[in-house]
């Protein structure tokens, strides 16, 4: 037998790092002991009593290496081809690693500052509850994503080469297991200095970064940008647009509507992050009192539809904390990290339901309608807490009460919370679903409503609650022809994963 080939088994967790019961288990399932196998993925079994590791490796009877596919870098700095990249987060760079491979120069355009730098800005959020507009969670080197876990989960064959995105990561410093897990997560410990690789190899490629640089017009002749207009400086001679502005960069979507550009409503969720013990989530998950030393912290997956209405957990963490994402002052936002470890006594989540065009007026207020109710919902919450980055919270089985909570558990969310109801902060169709759907989750995981249970008020930029249109066959936009609306921001993908395909793909529709 030369070809490769995949095999299955089911181990204990005390077993799957144990070389003996490994090979045993192949030979039970191949009826001979393969001479060469590698692990190519592996998962965790907890439906039953028993939990076991599902893993499947790769195996031949010749040597072999599984293949890591590593970025074509080259000097581009003299080429004549270029492309202007608005926005520095996993599409941005993906777009200007593989712009680089097919030998074109990109022009990085990013609002925000280097993650070191962004690191000062995130402590004063946090200790003086002071929003800088243009470094926080949300903008900045790496995007979003950087200081807000690092989770790779989509594995979507159809939005591209999702495995190129892992094997980059892995040849940036990422674990390898990111390449084996069902649900890859780097860390938001680690993230930042794979990050800060990804451009140093982008800059010695000859590309051009320009940090603190905010996108505020551009000027259009015959179809095209042939400028662009930013807070340090302008760039003329603009072949190609790739805007990858994230799904907070507000203005960008503002701008685009007052140049009479198209843009759309795109549904998207909103409600609130819930946070347990992660012992809890643990005991649950696993069925038994105390977590295995041998098995990892648990996470969870739960969606039902209230009515006509789909309500879901979002953004799992693990070990994680709840932190503070607004991205301007007046206003408060909630979101959620793991370090790699995933080792922090709670765990959270977003808990959110779907928000359609008729629940916010869209034929009335007009395309940007999802956006507007987003920042109403914001800054409600922000009165409703004093008026800082504490948030709104309430204990989950007082919320389906409608009762204030007379006390608070503990909570990960460092500038604080305050005790509200948070049935006064959203519209009746939301707070209804959110509380049908706890006692229908509370059923699926007994406790999951009570046990100190705490929501967080509001997980809202669960998405980009607008789309900015593009052509299927080449991704341009179908009133400028330069212009390849890129990412999540402008609806095109829903995390650091699918959003770094799209990345790659933009790249492709222009140059490949």
């Amino acid at each position: 037998m030369s070809s490769i080939e995949t095999a299955q088994i089911r181990i204990l967790p005390e077993d799957k790092n144990n070389p003996g019961k490994i090979v045993a288990a192949l030979k039970s399932v191949l009826g001979f002991k393969p001479k060469f196998f590698e692990l190519y993925r592996e998962s965790i079994d907890a439906r039953q009593k028993v939990i076991w590791v599902q893993q499947v490796y790769k195996y031949s009877e010749e040597k072999f290496e599984l293949s890591f596919e590593v970025p074509g870098l080259q000097d581009v700095s003299e080429s004549k081809k270029t492309v202007h990249i608005i926005g520095f987060g996993p599409a941005g760079m993906f777009a200007a690693l593989r712009a680089i491979e097919l030998g074109i120069k990109p022009i990085i355009i990013e609002r925000g500052k280097k993650v070191k730098d962004r690191r000062r800005d995130l402590a004063k959020l946090i200790k003086e509850h002071v929003v800088n507009p243009d470094s926080n969670y949300c903008f900045g080197e790496g995007g979003a994503g950087t200081y807000s876990d690092g989770k790779l989960y989509t594995r979507s064959k159809k939005r591209g080469n999702v495995k190129k995105v892992f094997d980059w990561f892995h040849y940036f410093g990422a674990d390898r297991n990111i390449t084996i897990e069902a649900h890859p997560h780097i860390g938001t410990n680690k993230l930042p200095g794979i990050i800060e690789k990804i451009r140093e190899e982008i800059l010695a490629c000859g590309a051009e970064i320009h940090f603190s640089t905010r996108l505020e017009d551009f000027e259009i002749k015959n179809g095209k940008i042939v400028s662009l207009n930013c807070s340090t400086q302008t760039f003329e001679d603009v072949q190609e647009v790739i805007l990858a502005t994230g799904h907070s960069a507000r203005d960008i979507f503002d701008l685009l509507n007052k140049k009479k550009i198209a843009i759309e409503f795109k549904p998207f969720a909103l409600g609130v992050r819930i946070e347990h013990p992660q012992s809890f989530i643990d005991s649950c998950q696993y069925k038994q009192e105390e977590r295995s030393e041998f098995l990892p912290p648990a996470s969870y997956s739960l969606v039902t539809q209230v009515g006509d209405r789909g309500v879901f957990s979002f953004c799992m963490c693990p070990g994680g904390i709840v932190a503070p994402c607004a991205t301007q002052n007046g206003e408060v936002v909630t979101n959620g990290w793991s370090p790699s470890k995933r080792n922090n006594f709670w765990a959270n989540s977003g808990f959110v339901t779907e928000i359609g065009p008729l629940d916010v007026n869209v034929k009335e207020k007009g395309e940007l309608a999802g956006l507007e109710f987003q920042r109403m919902i914001e800054k409600k919450a922000w009165e409703m807490a004093g008026k800082s980055q504490k948030v709104p919270a309430q204990r989950a089985e007082d919320f389906i009460n409608g009762k204030l909570s007379e006390d608070l558990p503990n909570s990960s969310y460092l500038p604080g919370v305050v005790s509200c109801d948070l049935n006064k902060l959203f519209p009746d169709f939301i707070s209804n679903s959110l509380k049908k759907a706890l006692l229908e989750f509370n059923q699926k995981m007994p406790g999951y409503s009570l046990n100190d249970a705490l929501l967080h008020a509001p997980e809202s930029r669960t998405s980009s609650p607008v789309r900015i249109p593009r052509r299927i066959e080449d991704k341009r936009h179908p009133q400028i022809t330069n212009l390849l609306p890129c990412g999540e921001g402008a609806g095109y993908a829903g995390g650091i994963a699918s959003a770094s395909v799209d990345g790659m793909a933009c790249v492709e529709a222009i140059f490949g």
